[in-house]
């Protein structure tokens, strides 16, 4: 298991995805899989920094647990911020052109797409959200 704790600011996200990378490295060299992990790790990140603390700011903290035998990758972003739980919203209608859409929740959808578990728990005054993917 290893943490990082950053402020919950768009300027920190490279540091949290190289964090996430320097986990993984030797598990999953698949640029697709990768790009996804990154696509879900900046979803999550840059909603904790836009919106958990507003409008002052606050840290986050990111967790990283690998099963080496298993191969299952667990990322649990922690912060202090307001209750919210992403899981909670109507997902979008992709089925609908992009300029037809509803504001919101596309991010959170491919998350959920990419990542073979999502999941929320608010506990101890902090929001936790957990990834979990199992590596091939």
């Amino acid at each position: 298991m290893s943490e990082i704790t950053v402020k919950a600011d768009d300027s920190m996200l490279e540091a949290v995805q190289d964090f996430i990378h320097q986990q993984i490295e030797n598990l999953c060299t698949d640029m697709k899989l990768l790009m996804q992990i990154d696509l879900a790790v900046e979803e999550i990140f840059v909603n904790i920094a836009h919106y958990a603390y507003a409008p002052q700011t606050g840290e986050a903290t990111i967790t990283c647990n690998l099963n080496k035998d298993t191969r299952e990758m667990q990322i649990i972003f922690s912060d202090s911020g307001k209750p919210f739980n992403p899981l909670d919203r109507d997902e979008p209608d992709v089925t609908l052109p992009a300029e037809e859409r509803g504001i919101g929740g596309l991010g959170i959808f491919l998350t959920k797409k990419y990542m073979d578990e999502v999941s929320y728990e608010y506990s101890g005054g902090k929001n936790n959200l957990t990834l979990k993917k199992t590596l091939p």
